[in-house]
């Protein structure tokens, strides 16, 4: 039996938000929608908004991310590939409904005297209070107290469960007091309107199979009209003293239980309610009743406190991980861990159902998911519940078949394509140029896929399923694409639409191009490692997928030269080959509430110009900036913010990430505050039809990736953190590779702790240090802006230079000798080619020369290829003098020796050290490092670090000069301060760069 739970006293409203409580002391009937989303709970199967259990249905519901019904899409004019069917979301049967009958009649709450309200949602625990007093229309007052809790773990494979406790108290009513707990059907689809950003179409409800009810249960049994989906929703209960059954209800739409007690001032009447949920997409299956039978006496038998219990416990370990605080603002906090309570709770964790745009709590989109899944929710999953990021991506997996079939109606003979909006896999898009344009959605795919597979090392699941993933939808870019003559033999992308809804339909879209060309090395590197690692697995996926390897040397070939278009007059990325050509947008701004611009404008008006509904390029330099100097982040940063109007809820995050990237701190806080309480204040005019997911994940991610400045590059974690202004600290924590981080700001800097797991070397702008547990590690905030400069003069103990470029130039040379065997081969071989080489060793610059010339060779006919080379190159080498070094080297050299600094060479020719001979400095250097047996090349730090330890100098305490971007990130990556020896434009990423090495002054770059 059940206890009624004491009489809470009336309590006032406070200013101060509770971090972890959302709190409504007063009830607007106006904003009665908004609020049934925001206290929805949800476990990414099952979703149930957050209504009163005694009111009448109305816009209230539950939904289950399984039903669906599947409608004919109609044209007047239907062309080869158009989506033929889309899927939406239907309401399932209502279980929450208690109706309160005292006496002879019905409370009707709209009628009566409110005299008390108190409702929150507990975002620790996952559990939503309600009380309610109030005074009937025949005069009584009565105290109403609900509680409600939606479990992750039903506890019943397959089966989702809502448990309640629902008490009604008397302040002076006497009499009798009847509870009639139903379960309601006949919900059809919201009507969806003008606006498509709910929907395109309307549909009929589920039918109703069979019901039934007895004092022990009650149930009913819905299908779908087209999709071949059922559903069995049953219900039962615990009685508190006093209550007893007295009949149960059968109706044309509902099915009921009603019970019956005795009421006096003082006394309260207390029912725990328990819902089960049950599906199966196959006509014929007949256990489904008693499989809801079986999961439901299990949760009776467990009580309603169990379960809260249950939830609670879940929900601790996640936050024990995700756990975040905001000091100085307490209701960013709040809203912080609002927001990613709903993400979590209706990210899909079932590993068979999609994560759709509203969640799981409302009709918006008809139920769809899209590619933000992937770009921005399923992010967060991967760094605070990467099982749950797993389970994401499985549902996608699951979707590949039908993405296969998607690009064959899209003409693809071969691979995946993912559509733009879906619940079972196939398109459901009517409206091309904003939807199946939209190829990007294979890269977010991937980038999701790899950022989970850098979070977690799981090669199992790259067994499974990923790496079929990559695979597949990477087939696609070579068929949209080519490598074109007109921009040097660059890969360009056609037809294609970007994240920007309001350009359609372009040629180089920079978002997708960027992203394509991450996806394609990213396959690139799964087939390498997967031939180290898994070889006969992979051989097995291979010939399953008839995957020849030509194609994987096409994919690195086409990410290699992938066409990025940069404005040299303006200095920044276009948005496309055409975007910078139109006229800026003529009309005057809407002004009073927000109202996006497909409202009241036809989209080829849109297209004619220079207008974005979100950020693009904005986009791509946040998901795959590395190596693109900050002032071409700034300038890129400052056109396009001046032309995108933020109609969508994904666009602020975005551009408060690259803001505080490039130093811009007000606007970035702008933008954070701009998306923070997208739902919480209802800020663009929707949150009725369920909260915006992807706009709740850009929240965190403005927070983490904004503020702490965290990157994801080669497998790594990188931080540049930075403190809004108003904020004294704020802190989060993570979930990488098996461990747990801690990440702590104040304003006197930042603390690094890893809370378990082996030690985690990760980089702090620009400068690598190691965790270890028990060992907090403090560091100065980041310098807002370009990549934190390492100041000199410095303390110094070692100089290491990169040869070619430096000392000596010997470009010319090589490429003599790559040009005469690359001619004897008939391998087309030009400078364009030849500057690709630089920097790379032997074998690689062979690998890309074949590459460009579509040859694929036999492991002994490169290596003789190569020997060949070298021949050439030494022979030639024969011919140099001292003469041939720079001016200034042997100065440089001499002043370094005077000073007691050790010298090295960190080059990737294995004919360094002859080469050095026969200039006459051999001598001066203490160790020259052997390119041979180095693992990595550059750009990886190996060579810099191998110098380094012969040397028996710190990393630290190293100074690298290098000619060569990729060798600067092999400095900084080792932790060294770096001299770029060029052009500035080209080095961005060094310390300090200078024309030549005659320019370097000892003096100036190292401390007495």
């Amino acid at each position: 039996m059940i206890q009624p739970q004491p009489l809470a006293p009336d309590t006032a409203s406070t200013d101060a938000p509770d971090a972890w409580r959302l709190r409504q002391n007063a009830f607007d009937p106006a904003r009665a929608r908004r609020d049934q989303t925001l206290f929805a709970l949800a476990n990414g199967s099952l979703g149930v908004r957050g209504g009163f259990e005694e009111a009448d249905g109305g816009s209230d519901g539950s939904f289950l991310a399984a039903v669906f019904e599947k409608h004919p899409i109609h044209y007047h004019e239907r062309f080869p590939g158009f989506a033929r069917n889309t899927d939406t979301r239907l309401p399932v049967a209502d279980g929450q409904r208690i109706a309160v009958w005292l006496g002879a009649q019905r409370l009707d709450i709209d009628a009566a005297q409110w005299l008390g309200f108190e409702r929150e949602l507990d975002l620790r625990s996952g559990l939503m209070r309600r009380r309610l007093r109030l005074k009937t229309a025949q005069g009584h007052s009565i105290e109403i107290r609900a509680e409600r809790v939606l479990p992750f773990d039903s506890g019943a494979a397959g089966v989702d469960l809502l448990a309640i406790r629902y008490t009604v108290a008397s302040i002076d009513y006497s009499g009798p007091l009847a509870l009639v707990s139903a379960i309601e059907c006949g919900h059809a689809a919201a009507e969806q309107g003008d606006d498509p950003r709910i929907g395109v179409a309307s549909a009929e409800g589920l039918q109703l199979l069979s019901r039934q009810a007895d004092q022990r249960s009650a149930d009913v049994v819905q299908a779908t009209r087209r999709s071949g989906v059922r559903v069995v929703c049953s219900q039962a209960h615990r009685l508190g003293d006093g209550l007893s059954f007295d009949e149960a209800v059968i109706g044309a739409e509902h099915v009921a239980q009603r019970y019956l007690a005795q009421l006096q001032p003082g006394q309260a009447a207390a029912i725990e309610k328990f819902v089960v949920y049950a599906t199966d997409n196959s006509p014929h299956a007949t256990d489904l009743p008693a499989h809801a039978a079986q999961a439901l006496n299990q949760a009776a038998a467990q009580g309603f406190d169990a379960i809260a219990a249950r939830q609670a416990a879940s929900l601790a370990q996640f936050w024990d991980g995700a756990e975040l605080f905001i000091d100085g603002d307490a209701g960013a906090e709040q809203a912080l861990r609002f927001n990613l309570f709903h993400l979590l709770q209706s990210a899909g964790r079932d590993g068979i159902n999609g994560t759709a745009a509203k969640g799981l709590t409302g009709e918006g989109y008809e139920g769809h998911y899209f590619w933000d899944t992937e770009a921005f929710m399923l992010p967060v999953m991967a760094y605070t519940a990467p099982e749950v990021a797993r389970a994401m991506l499985h549902a996608r997996f699951l979707a590949l078949e039908p993405a296969r079939k998607h690009a064959r109606e899209m003409n693809h003979a071969r691979g995946a394509l993912f559509p733009w909006r879906t619940i079972t896999g196939g398109e459901c898009s009517a409206h091309y140029p904003s939807g199946s344009a939209a190829y990007h959605i294979n890269a977010a795919v991937a980038y999701g896929l790899g950022l989970y597979l850098d979070a977690s090392g799981d090669i199992d699941f790259l067994l499974e399923c990923g790496a079929e993933i990559l695979f597949e939808t990477a087939r696609i870019w070579p068929q949209i694409g080519h490598f074109n003559p007109r921009r040097g033999g660059a890969f360009c992308i056609h037809e294609v639409t970007g994240p920007d809804e309001y350009t359609a339909l372009v040629d180089n879209n920079f978002y997708t191009n960027r992203m394509a060309q991450q996806h394609l090395l990213r396959a690139v590197r799964v087939w390498e490692q997967l031939q180290r690692e898994r070889p006969q697995q992979l051989q097995a996926l291979a010939q399953r997928l008839q995957l020849e390897t030509h194609e994987i040397d096409t994919w690195r070939r086409a990410g290699e030269r992938m066409f990025l278009h940069f404005d040299q007059a303006l200095g920044i990325y276009a948005q496309d080959d055409t975007f910078l050509d139109k006229p800026r947008w003529p009309f005057p701004k809407h002004e009073g509430e927000h109202r996006p611009l497909l409202l009241d404008y036809h989209p080829i008006t849109l297209y004619r110009h220079q207008i974005c509904k979100q950020a693009d390029v904005v986009m791509a330099l946040v998901l795959a900036g590395d190596d693109i100097p900050a002032a071409v982040k700034r300038r890129s940063y400052d056109y396009y913010e001046a032309v995108t109007t933020h109609d969508s809820t994904l666009s602020a995050s975005v551009f408060g990430i690259l803001a505080s990237e490039v130093g811009l701190a007000d606007q970035a806080e702008r933008f954070f505050h701009d998306n923070l309480r997208v739902d919480l204040d209802d800020l663009h005019g929707n949150t009725d039809h369920g909260v915006h997911m992807a706009a709740l994940a850009g929240t965190w991610l403005g927070l983490v990736s904004g503020f702490a400045g965290l990157r994801v590059s080669d497998g790594d974690l990188k931080f540049s953190p930075t403190l809004p202004r108003q904020w004294r600290g704020f802190g989060f924590g993570l979930r990488w590779q098996g461990r747990r981080l801690r990440v702590n700001l104040r304003r006197d800097g930042v603390e690094y702790v890893l809370l378990d797991g082996a030690p985690l070397s990760i980089e702090h702008a620009g400068e690598r240090i190691e965790l270890r547990t028990g060992a907090p590690v403090r560091k100065p905030l980041a310098t807002p802006g370009d990549e934190a400069k390492l100041a000199f003069p410095r303390p110094a103990q070692a100089l290491i230079f990169d040869l070619d470029g430096v000392l000596t130039d010997t470009a010319q040379t090589h490429y003599r000798a790559w040009k005469r065997m690359a001619d004897e081969e008939g391998l087309p071989f030009d400078q364009h080619v030849n500057e690709q080489l630089k920097g790379v060793d032997r074998m690689s610059s062979l690998d890309i020369i074949l590459r460009h010339a579509g040859k694929v060779l036999s492991a002994e006919h490169k290596l003789a290829l190569a020997e060949r080379k070298n021949g050439y190159y030494v022979d030639a080498i024969a011919e140099v003098t001292p003469k041939d070094l720079f001016p200034g080297v042997e100065r440089v050299l001499e002043q370094a020796r005077a000073r007691g600094l050790k010298l090295g060479l960190a080059s990737a020719s294995r004919n360094a050290a002859a080469l050095l001979d026969r200039l006459g400095i051999a001598d001066r250097f203490d160790y020259i490092a052997d390119a041979a047996r180095i693992a990595r090349a550059k750009p990886a730090p190996d060579i810099f670090l191998d110098v380094a330890a012969a040397l028996g100098v710190a990393p630290s305490l190293c100074i690298g000069l290098e000619d060569a971007a990729a060798g600067l990130v092999s400095i900084k990556t080792a932790g060294m301060a770096a001299v770029g020896i060029g052009d500035a434009a080209t080095l961005a990423r060094a310390d300090a760069c200078l024309p030549d090495i005659a320019s370097f002054d000892l003096n100036a770059f190292v401390s007495p």
